[in-house]
């Protein structure tokens, strides 16, 4: 292969990374509209119960939540709806291993507001199956690449949950966005671990974290969906 043929070819894999990267953000930014604003994941009741009130606390909760928790069954099922060419497997085994209904309301909501928006901005036509389900399989379609993919899914996570603490309790925009930088390398990591998983390794071992998304169910007065 020619040097001009070689500068081409690197030129066009460049742009095609950069559009998809550029896709992905937008699906996963705060103005698409999926109304994640809406949930706390759990996190309105850890902060009534005193569980979590200040930055270092919030901030050891997500840890174990995006390493072992729900973060983490997220992120498995993103990369295998990533890699299957129907994601109704995957969906149904992620609906199946949910820990309480308000979580797969939540991802449900999320993923069925995701496919509304796609499907009207473009002439896909695709299912309401749960949030990462959703994306993971619109990433691979634009031919993303899956560690990328997976790490901003990850840190768009953490980061709904992160603003709605800012709303929940005296945490502050400029502490709260000190969190999500402090998560960044851990989403990474995270990411990278769920790339080499299979639906066998989908678990979650953060009972505090779901139990509270239980007791969100009847929990009054309230501010969020979940």
């Amino acid at each position: 292969m020619g040097m001009v043929a070689h500068i081409a070819m690197r030129m066009g894999r460049q742009r095609m990374t950069t559009s998809a990267i550029l896709t992905l953000t937008q699906w996963l930014s705060p103005s698409y509209p999926l109304g994640s604003f809406a949930y706390s994941h759990g996190l309105e009741t850890v902060i009534a119960d005193g569980w979590v009130d200040d930055a270092a606390s919030l901030q050891i909760w997500l840890e174990d939540v995006v390493s072992n928790g729900s973060g983490w069954a997220d992120a498995v099922l993103f990369c295998a709806a990533f890699n299957a060419a129907d994601p109704a497997e995957v969906n149904a085994t992620g609906r199946a291993f949910a820990a309480s209904h308000e979580r797969v309301r939540e991802s449900l909501n999320q993923g069925a507001a995701f496919a509304r928006t796609r499907n009207a901005t473009s002439d896909w036509d695709m299912p309401d199956v749960l949030f990462p389900v959703a994306v993971g399989h619109a990433a691979a379609r634009i031919n993303a690449p899956l560690d990328i993919a997976v790490s901003l899914y990850l840190q768009s996570f953490v980061s709904n949950i992160v603003m709605a603490c800012v709303r929940l309790m005296p945490l502050g925009q400029t502490k709260g966005q000190a969190v999500i930088e402090r998560l960044a390398p851990l989403c990474e990591q995270t990411a990278l671990a769920a790339s080499f998983a299979t639906l066998d390794d989908l678990h979650s071992n953060t009972f505090l974290s779901d139990i509270a998304a239980m007791r969100h169910e009847v929990q009054q007065p309230r501010l969020f969906q979940s």
